[in-house]
């Protein structure tokens, strides 16, 4: 008998081991209610380094909730159909867009300028100019892109301009401004990945290598794309399964937080999660609904010969929005645990967040929050703010705006999960950066000095700095986004309360392309208020 038992609690703790780590949920962030309407969907949003926030939905489904400014009408429509959102003040303000934005894409220009790019009908060739100012508005280039963009992605690059990939139909790429390469470029990797009636490859993810070529991820595998000379450098191996994890089977992805950026050889991994099996699409269009996917894989990108390592969610998730914390961990939020991306199409809408610790061994890396009581389905959107907090609006399942008879009603809603690095009781371990101001000016290589204060017992080999680039998020990916983790010298002491470290920003816009970034000290996974710096 004590032989079975020894066996018996031996396999129970290997068993155990293997599983998702959940802790208690009540205790892990918590949630605001900001505003109940901003009059308009949040189907797409950017932050932008004056902490204001775009959003915007779509131009052709109707009037929305909120009317343009100065009682002005667009083609018999006096209704808006974008909104700045002033985080400080919890206020809003119209915008007029003038074309359809439509599944959209876009990023901040090294300037902070908002370029975004295509959408539907009059809007697939349009650009779109959005400059951080008080009273700007949106202004647009007529045919500023070579071919129609509807749900292509967009990523700076290190010469500042933007390369803008895919699209519905268009499986090439093309760049902006167009003063260095006007010529748009095949990229037979998104007609190979390209399901027939289904296509699971729009929107794909896209990320800047650390040296300076992309990988690109569409449906279920992914390229190193040279994009300068239209060659792919390496080809990664499929997703262990096969199962799609791109548009309309939703799933998303990060660029892990890049470290050791002094080292000869660098390592840049990426992860991906959720998504919906194979034949979730076709079969959501006949009123099934299958389960999403409960993976994410893992992939060092740098190996000389990558291979996938998938682990387990606690929940299936599809059509969930990833977003980068300043303290290196990455949050799995919105969407759904069965159907796939479109009309109607989604079901069992998935409330709780999941934080994942890239740091921790497997088995132990994710950790469930708080519950939202907003189901947050297609065309949701999730935004890390300078404070810390994780702004959330969006959710239209509907080919216009439905409040009533619905599963799901449009959401106009804009709500804040504050994770649990913002509570109360660790206050006296959360920094306060004192130098430099905010809205700092820097170059490449170079070295900053940066005070911070901390109240209570500071462990020194737990501090951290960290840059995070602001993204473009839509439809479940943020574009652009970047966490790096800068190096330092020592932790140096200026009194009780008050440290020094000398960090160096990274030498090259192949780990962070010139623009805004949100600068962070972090203590103990605790991150102080965040500073915009340019890097020029």
């Amino acid at each position: 008998m004590k032989l079975f038992l020894c066996f018996f609690y031996l396999f129970s703790s290997i068993f155990l081991s293997t599983l998702p780590s959940l802790t208690n949920a009540a205790n892990n962030g918590r949630w605001k209610y900001l505003l109940n309407s901003i009059g308009v969907s949040a189907m797409h949003m950017q932050l932008l380094p004056n902490d204001r926030v775009v959003v915007f939905d779509r131009t052709d489904f109707g009037p929305s909730n909120l009317s343009l400014p100065n009682g002005n009408c667009l083609r018999n429509d006096c209704t808006a159909h974008s909104a700045e959102y002033n985080v400080a003040r919890n206020t809003f303000r119209a915008l007029t867009v003038q074309s359809d934005v439509w599944c959209s894409s876009g990023a901040l220009m090294p300037d902070g300028t908002l370029i975004q790019t295509g959408g539907f009908n009059l809007g697939d060739r349009r650009v779109r100019i959005f400059k951080p100012c008080p009273t700007c508005d949106w202004q647009e280039i007529i045919n500023g892109l070579g071919a129609r963009r509807w749900y292509a992605t967009n990523h700076i690059l290190p010469d500042g301009r933007q390369i803008v990939i895919g699209g519905r139909g268009q499986f090439n790429y093309e760049f902006y401004p167009k003063d260095i390469n006007a010529n748009i470029h095949n990229l037979p990797f998104l007609t190979q990945t390209n399901d027939k009636g289904v296509e699971n490859n729009l929107y794909p993810f896209v990320f800047l290598n650390v040296d300076g070529n992309l990988f690109v991820f569409a449906n279920n595998r992914a390229i190193l794309l040279d994009y300068t000379n239209n060659v792919v450098v390496k080809t990664f191996p499929q997703i262990p399964g096969g199962d799609p994890r791109s548009y309309p089977s939703t799933g998303s992805a990060v660029l892990l937080p890049l470290k050791n950026l002094q080292a000869t050889n660098i390592e840049a991994e990426v992860l991906v999660c959720g998504g919906a099996p194979k034949g979730s699409y076709v079969q959501s269009l006949k009123g099934v609904f299958l389960e999403a996917l409960k993976t994410c894989a893992r992939i060092k990108i740098t190996d000389s010969n990558p291979t996938w390592v998938v682990e387990t969610m606690p929940q299936a998730r599809v059509m969930g929005d990833m977003v980068m914390l300043p303290n290196g961990n990455v949050l799995l939020i919105n969407g759904a645990s069965s159907g796939t991306a479109g009309w109607e199409q989604g079901r069992n809408p998935v409330l709780t967040p999941v934080l994942y610790r890239p740091d921790n061994q497997i088995g132990s890396r994710f950790e469930v929050q708080k519950a939202t009581t907003i189901p947050r389905m297609y065309h949701s959107t999730a935004a890390l703010l300078r404070d810390g907090r994780v702004l959330v609006g969006g959710s239209n399942p509907h080919s216009s705006y439905n409040f009533t008879g619905v599963l799901f009603p449009t959401e106009l809603s804009l709500e804040a999960f504050s994770p649990a690095y913002l509570e109360g009781n660790v206050r006296n371990l959360r920094p306060k950066i004192v130098l430099p101001a905010n809205n700092i000016a820097v170059k490449h290589g170079q070295t900053v000095k940066v005070q911070f204060t901390v109240a209570g017992n500071l462990a020194q080999n737990l501090v951290s700095v960290t840059m995070v680039a602001p993204s473009f998020n839509t439809h479940s990916f943020s574009q652009n986004q970047r966490l790096l983790v800068l190096p330092y010298d020592i932790v140096k002491s200026l009194g009780t309360t008050t440290y020094e470290v000398n960090v160096v920003i990274p030498g090259s816009g192949n780990l962070a392309p010139s623009g805004y970034y949100l600068f962070f000290v972090v203590h103990r996974d605790i991150p102080s208020q965040g500073i915009w710096v340019r890097i020029n």
